[in-house]
């Protein structure tokens, strides 16, 4: 779940008071668009992409204009613009950004890191560019205490060892906090600005403005809801597949999936985000979709999620892989049930699919479960693999790479013979 740039990002940053550049959406008017380049002298028109799409000025998706012939130009052309390194990722209206006058740009993040085990902020005085870009001597990651939250301290010390010119340290030691209580009260992960411009005010007073917005939520965190965003904003694409399974991500449970490849031969649906990283990397195009179910649906969502995964996807695919690590709340019995019910569904509605079933999940009434969905694919005469909580995920991954290749040279063959198809 992502959030890019200043459509929603700037009204995240009112919520702490964080300035950001001025802004229209795409309803503005002539006049409206008028008037901004009349005030700012040079507007930014750029696309809004669903899900969150970066690097938009890279792949030439930025436009810079200063009258509104310009603007409208831009407007037709970026409007329902698709991003060449976004997979299929197309536009849904753009924003006008009034330009900020400055002489210094800020990067600055929060994330969670992985290698402190803590909140840890990113900040560079050289803003602007892809953070990968600079050297390390010229960026600070300082963790830090969620408990105590992020410091003025720990802006400052961090600029004056980067030998940050003196005279933006002050406004940002002032502003940067606030960002921290837009990360921490809203259940966001990752949280960057970049550039934050440095811009003078009235009396000559350089002022942090945040020019781009790029945020992410963690799921399981119920505190995002809090922020009243609409479902339709996280969808990432148009896919008849990714919007009915989205919809479903406003009841109890995850239900966040990506189209991977159209015509790929393996059908995952996977349960936790780090099974999600890895599944996902490991399968490649040989996966239909990438997916995260996990957050201990109910009975009657995990059905429905099913129902559409196998509508949309088993009759392509070769092999089916419910995958998951070890749960600590997710009901297995319930989630197996659940899909074993689908997949029968799916039988006695279309007729048999040739597909070779693989099972790798650990947790509670795990055994119960697995009973459940084995006596299921025998009686639909499907054969199957299950992995315990003590296989290594990504040997059962493997695995089901394995079968894949063997259905596609001979066993969907020999499937199809054995099941009279």
């Amino acid at each position: 779940m992502q959030i890019t740039g200043l459509s929603w990002g700037s009204r995240l940053l009112k919520r702490v008071e964080f300035p950001s550049a001025e802004m229209l959406g795409p309803e503005a008017s002539v006049d409206e668009i008028k008037d901004l380049i009349k005030r700012k002298g040079i507007v930014f028109v750029k696309p809004i992409f669903k899900g969150g799409v970066g690097k938009k000025g890279k792949s030439g998706l930025i436009g810079k204009v200063s009258d509104i012939a310009a603007a409208l130009q831009e407007k037709e052309r970026l409007y329902f613009a698709k991003h060449p390194s976004g997979g299929n990722a197309k536009a849904d209206g753009v924003t006008f950004e009034g330009a900020v006058p400055a002489n210094h740009e800020v990067y600055f993040s929060i994330s969670d890191s992985t290698v402190f085990r803590a909140p840890t902020m990113t900040i560079t005085h050289h803003g602007g560019v892809d953070i990968e870009e600079l050297p390390k001597d010229k960026i600070k990651e300082i963790p830090f205490d969620p408990l105590t939250g992020l410091k003025s301290f720990h802006i400052a010390n961090a600029l004056e060892e980067l030998g940050a010119p003196s005279e933006i340290i002050s406004p940002l030691v002032q502003n940067l906090p606030k960002l921290w209580t837009l990360y921490n009260n809203y259940g966001m992960n990752t949280l960057e600005l970049n550039p934050i411009r440095m811009s003078p005010d009235s009396a000559g007073r350089l002022v942090p403005v945040a020019c781009d917005f790029k945020c992410s939520f963690d799921i399981d965190d119920p505190a995002w809801k809090r922020l009243d965003l609409p479902s339709h904003l996280f969808a990432s694409d148009y896919s008849e597949f990714e919007q009915e399974i989205n919809q479903l991500r406003t009841y109890q449970g995850q239900s966040d999936v990506f189209v991977i490849n159209e015509k790929g031969t393996i059908t995952a649906p996977t349960f936790g985000g780090g099974a999600n990283a890895l599944v996902t990397e490991l399968l490649g195009e040989r996966a239909t979709i990438s997916s995260d179910f996990g957050g201990n649906p109910p009975y009657a969502k995990m059905l429905d999620i099913s129902k559409i995964v196998f509508k949309y996807w088993l009759k392509q695919s070769n092999v089916l892989f419910i995958i998951g690590g070890k749960a600590n709340n997710t009901d297995i019995y319930e989630t197996f049930r659940a899909m074993a019910n689908a997949l029968r569904g799916y039988f006695q509605t279309h007729g048999p699919v040739p597909i070779f079933v693989v099972v790798g999940r650990g947790g509670p009434n795990l055994t119960r479960g697995m009973a459940y969905m084995k006596d299921t694919i025998e009686s639909l005469g499907l054969p199957y693999k299950f992995f315990g909580f003590d296989s290594a995920m990504s040997e059962v991954v493997n695995y089901a790479l394995k079968v894949d290749k063997w259905m596609e040279k001979e066993g969907r063959k020999l499937l199809k013979e054995k099941m009279g198809i």
